[in-house]
């Protein structure tokens, strides 16, 4: 398999579900590109596509909340991955462990 085979948005970015590879927990949704996925495969840590501020962002780079990549999955049809990692920090912006801490 490769990052080429996976089916991408019309944005050329594919959902990534981050989990804690040791908890279990869902930690975060994040965006990803052909090339993110390549420099996390590479790097052995998350790196996203921010949609918002449209560049490449590798997870914790400036707070250090890092995500050691453990495994990253592809579901069936091939349009949504799941990322087992190793968090060293929080995954949400608001220092919320996992970015699902709100209940309805």
């Amino acid at each position: 398999m490769d990052a080429a085979d996976l089916t991408y948005n019309d944005r050329g970015l594919i959902p990534c579900i981050v989990q804690d590879a040791c908890t279990k927990d869902v930690l975060m949704m994040a965006w990803m590109s052909e090339q993110t996925i390549r420099m996390t495969l590479d790097l052995g840590e998350t790196v996203f596509y921010s949609r918002s501020r449209d560049e490449v962002w590798h997870k914790g780079a400036t707070s250090g909340n890092t995500q050691k990549l453990v495994e990253l999955r592809y579901d069936c049809d091939k349009d949504c991955l799941l990322a087992m990692v190793h968090p060293a920090g929080p995954a949400c912006h608001t220092g919320e462990q996992t970015c699902f801490y709100r209940k309805f």
